[in-house]
């Protein structure tokens, strides 16, 4: 599989080139995993994932009318601007086994990851996150790859708790993320930078490859327009 990176830039103001645009991926130039900009429709795409409707993941729902997109869009809920196809179990699209994972992130939309197959190749794209339920770890064995946020650099990250329903929402920290994913991969790519990336951008990187050493993983750092292949 082949990985673009589109976008890598968070809910927050732009300021680097590289990481101006909201979050978007192509895999095999066909699949669009999250549609943070809408200059991403003028790609010859096959099918958008979209892992939850956030306006940096899915510009649309800001959209004060109806968007017109001629590919199908799979997501975790419906939307009124454009026309999707709302997931909940595994799906085929071309020579992909795509399945839909729960995840917790935010309290007023829905969220999940994507795990992608094909020929034998293994990438868990997960979006925004706090936690996967332990029900779906069996699915993660050996992947390949590992896309996730990089939203905020501290242990812990930005969690908060609804008062009336006790759900968690907000971002886990990269440190968190790690540890989580270490078990199942030893690549990930890190994109969807908050504010304290863009502080000192050489200063930051060491961070992750610091943290990269402390748990033994390879880890990219996204920016827009890398390419690379699994």
């Amino acid at each position: 599989m082949k990985v673009k990176v589109l976008g890598t830039r968070g809910e927050i103001k732009p300021s680097l080139p590289y990481h101006s645009r909201h979050t978007g991926l192509l895999v095999d130039g066909e699949i669009l995993l999250d549609l943070g900009e809408p200059e991403f429709l003028e790609k010859d795409l096959g099918v958008i994932l979209i892992t939850h409707l956030h306006p940096d993941h899915a510009f649309f729902v800001k959209s004060d009318k109806k968007v017109d997109v001629n590919v199908p869009i799979y997501a975790p809920e419906s939307s009124e601007n454009v026309e999707v196809t709302v997931v909940s179990e595994p799906f085929t699209v071309f020579e992909y086994n795509i399945t839909p994972i729960l995840t917790h992130h935010s309290k007023k939309v829905r969220s999940v990851a994507y795990l992608i197959e094909k020929n034998g190749k293994r990438l868990l794209y997960t979006g925004d996150m706090i936690w996967i339920n332990k029900e779906y770890w069996n699915l993660f064995e050996n992947l390949d790859l590992v896309i996730t946020e990089g939203s905020f650099i501290c242990e812990g990250g930005m969690i908060r708790r609804d008062k009336e329903t006790g759900k968690i929402f907000g971002h886990t920290g990269i440190p968190d993320l790690m540890k989580f994913f270490e078990n199942f991969t030893n690549r990930v790519l890190l994109i969807h930078f908050g504010s304290w990336f863009y502080k000192n951008t050489k200063e930051s990187r060491k961070r992750v490859e610091n943290l990269a050493r402390k748990y033994d993983l390879e880890v990219l750092v996204g920016y827009d327009g890398m390419e690379f292949e699994l």
